[in-house]
C-alpha cells in the first residue's frame, strides 16, 4: 500500500480540540487516508457519507442532544462528502463545541462548497489539509527512487491519481473515465455552470495553454464567451481542484508585466486527457510545456506536506524576458527556478531580474536533478 505523506501531519493533529478538513479532487484517495489512519488509531470510529440521503438529513439542523445520540459511544467520527450537507459548518461547531471528547474529521472534494459553509462557524476551530494526487516523493518512498525516476515519462503522461498508478495498462481509458466524472460532477451540480459544453472548450483551450500566459479575453474569443463567463468559469475549475493560477510577479521594476497569469493542471494525466494526447514524450510538440506543468505541480506538493508557506509567481518582462518560476518565503526570500527537459541545454538567468532582485538564489531544475526540488528538505 501506498503511504501518503500527510497522514503524520493528520494523526498529530488528533484530539486536539478543533475539526479536521480534508479537501482535494475526487478519486485522489482521501477516504483511503482517513479510514487507515481512524483504523490505526484503535478507537471504534463512525463513518457517515453526506452522499446518503439520510445522513444529510440526519445531520442538518441539529441540537447537540441529537447529534449526541447518533455519535453514541463512538470517539471518532468521519464525515465524508460533507460538502453535500446544508449545514455542515454549525453541525461541525456543536460537535468541536459541546461533545468535546469526539473528533470529528470531513473530508470534501468541492472547495467552494465546504469552505463557504464552514469558514465562519468554525473560524479558530478547524485545521484545514489539502490532499493531492500521488507526488513522486510518495512514489520514490513506495518502490524506490531509481525506480520512480525511470517512470518520470510516464508520469508526465499519465499523471498520478492512485488508479492511474496502480492499474498499469488500463491508463487511457481510466483516465478519461476519470477526467469525464471527477471534472464535471461537482460543477455542474452548481446552478453556476449551465453550459457544459462551454466549460469543456475552456479546459481544451487551457490545456493547449500550459506554460504560457493566459488572456481571458483572448479565451473568451477562442470560446466564443465572454470575458466574465470565462473568469468564472476558471475560478470554478480552480475551486474545484482541476487547475491552479500562478499570477506574476510585479515589485514595479520597470517594464514587468503586472497582470499577467499562467494556468496549470494539478495533474498532468488529466490535461492530457482532456487534449486525448498519449504520445510519449520523444513523439511530442509540447513536452516543455508538459515538463514546467508537472515540475510546478510536484512542487506544490512538496511546499504543502512540508508546511512551508510560500508564494509562487512567474516572471516576464514586456521584452519577453522570462522566468517559470519565483518561490517568496515567509520573510521575502526569493528563489527562482527555470525548468528545461534537454539535459544538455544552458540557461541563463535575466540579467534584468538579478540586478532587481540581487539576493534571489537561483537553480535550473531538469531531469538530472528534480530530486533536488521535490525530495530535499525546504
Amino acid at each position: 500500500m501506498i503511504k501518503r505523506a500527510l497522514k503524520p501531519t493528520l494523526r498529530g493533529r488528533l484530539f486536539k480540540g478543533k475539526a479536521l478538513l480534508l479537501f482535494g479532487p475526487r478519486q485522489v484517495g482521501k477516504t483511503t487516508l482517513i479510514e487507515e489512519m481512524l483504523n490505526e488509531t484503535g478507537d471504534k470510529w463512525l463513518y457517515l457519507n453526506g452522499d446518503d440521503a439520510d445522513t444529510r438529513e440526519s445531520l442538518t439542523n441539529q441540537s447537540a442532544t441529537r447529534l449526541h445520540t447518533i455519535i453514541g459511544n463512538h470517539k471518532l467520527v468521519f464525515i465524508e462528502e460533507a460538502q453535500r450537507i446544508t449545514t455542515i459548518g454549525v453541525t461541525l461547531k456543536i460537535i468541536t463545541d459541546q461533545i468535546k471528547d469526539v473528533q470529528v474529521v470531513a473530508t470534501g472534494s468541492s472547495a467552494f462548497e465546504l469552505s463557504n459553509k464552514v469558514n465562519e462557524p468554525l473560524t479558530g476551530r478547524k485545521y484545514e489539509f489539502m490532499l493531492y494526487p500521488l507526488s513522486f516523493k510518495e512514489m520514490t518512498e513506495h518502490h524506490g527512487f531509481l525506480k520512480e525516476k525511470g517512470m518520470l515519462e510516464h508520469r508526465m503522461i499519465y499523471g498520478y491519481y492512485p488508479e492511474i498508478v496502480t492499474k498499469q495498462h488500463e491508463e487511457k481509458e481510466l483516465l478519461k473515465l476519470l477526467a469525464n466524472s471527477y471534472l464535471y460532477k461537482d460543477l455542474l451540480v452548481l446552478e453556476q455552470i449551465n453550459k457544459p459544453v462551454l466549460l469543456g472548450k475552456i479546459l481544451k483551450a487551457l490545456a493547449l495553454q500550459i506554460g504560457s500566459e493566459v488572456s481571458y479575453n483572448e479565451l473568451a474569443q477562442t470560446v466564443g464567451a465572454d470575458k466574465g463567463t470565462v473568469e468564472k468559469y476558471i475560478d470554478l475549475l480552480e475551486k474545484a481542484f482541476v487547475v491552479f493560477r500562478l499570477p506574476a510577479l510585479n515589485r514595479n521594476v520597470r517594464n514587468e508585466i503586472k497582470k499577467g497569469k499562467k494556468i496549470y493542471f494539478y495533474d498532468c494525466g488529466i490535461r492530457n486527457a482532456i487534449i486525448n494526447d498519449f504520445r510519449e514524450i520523444r513523439n511530442r510538440t509540447d513536452t516543455g510545456a508538459l515538463w514546467e506543468n508537472f515540475v510546478i505541480a510536484e512542487r506544490i506538493k512538496h511546499l504543502a506536506y512540508h508546511n512551508v508557506d510560500a508564494k509562487l509567481y512567474f516572471w516576464r518582462t514586456t521584452q519577453q524576458q522570462e522566468i517559470d518560476l519565483v518561490e517568496e518565503h515567509e520573510g521575502g526570500s526569493l528563489y527562482a527556478f527555470e525548468f528545461k527537459w534537454g539535459k544538455a541545454t544552458k540557461v541563463r538567468f535575466s540579467a534584468t531580474f538579478t540586478e532587481n532582485y540581487p539576493d534571489v538564489k537561483t537553480k535550473i531544475i531538469s531531469p538530472d536533478n528534480l530530486e533536488d526540488f521535490v525530495l530535499s528538505e525546504v
